[in-house]
């Protein structure tokens, strides 16, 4: 898998490619991360990617030639490798929401160009040129695109073969059922927490089902824990599982009892 970035920013790439468990990723060549300097495809002495918008109003617009010049550099670049010809994606708040679904099946293809926007826009005679996809990170607005290339890149390096210790971590996550995971305990067993804002404190056990060792009772437990937590803080979730006739007769009892 293979992706192109086209970034005015490249410096901030390298440390996250170095750290944490998606390093193996890119360490054994299953994401080959390629960095696309912008402004080593500009004119000029001072490398202009910008210029002000027709129009008027506040900000600058990044130009087309240079994204141009440098699309065609990974194109050939592509060509050269045998790569096949990679979408183009660029990270836009008018672009389609970012999905774990979305995630899985870009995890199982062969790549994409990421294109890293900044100022005020991109122009839009190049987006419509060349852009094959839109992606939104949520409905907020960021500096530039880099930070959701490293989302992207990370959410996809996750899920290749040998990433994770056990494949079973991203089967469990959030979403990946379109749900939102269950609660996780871990030693010890019973705590002593201090109360907010007092000096008592509380005692915090682990749910007695998590150690029965009944297979189960412990499946069900999460399962339940899985809708309880949904039905409460993403309805909608419920909804759409629901739509797609995934939840059980045992899932609706369970929903039907829920004090929301």
């Amino acid at each position: 898998m293979r992706f192109d970035v086209i970034t005015l920013f490249p410096e901030l790439f390298a440390p996250f490619q170095s750290i944490g468990v998606t390093r193996r990723a890119f360490e054994t060549g299953a994401v080959d991360v390629r960095l696309w300097p912008l402004r080593d495809h500009a004119d000029g002495t001072y490398r202009r990617v910008d210029d002000r918008p027709f129009g008027g109003g506040p900000g600058m617009v990044m130009l087309v030639e240079p994204l141009v010049r440098c699309l065609s550099a990974i194109r050939s670049d592509q060509a050269a490798a045998a790569a096949p010809r990679l979408p183009v994606v660029l990270f836009s708040p008018a672009g389609k929401p970012l999905t774990q679904q979305r995630v899985q099946h870009l995890a199982q293809g062969p790549g994409a160009v990421l294109l890293c926007g900044r100022y005020e826009g991109i122009d839009q005679r190049f987006i419509d040129a060349h852009v094959d996809e839109e992606i939104s990170m949520g409905d907020y607005v960021l500096s530039g695109g880099e930070l959701p290339a490293l989302t992207l890149i990370d959410a996809v390096a996750r899920l290749q073969p040998g990433v994770l210790n056990d494949v079973a971590s991203h089967e469990q996550d959030s979403f990946s059922d379109g749900l939102l995971d269950c609660p996780h305990y871990s030693r010890p067993e019973v705590l002593s927490l201090p109360e907010q804002g007092e000096g008592a404190s509380v005692e915090a056990a682990v749910p007695p089902v998590l150690m029965s060792g009944h297979h189960a009772h412990i499946a069900r437990w999460r399962r339940e824990q899985q809708l309880a937590i949904t039905a409460r803080r993403r309805p909608e979730l419920i909804e759409a599982a629901r739509a797609r006739g995934e939840l059980s007769k045992q899932d609706e009892h369970f929903l039907s009892q829920l004090a929301l």
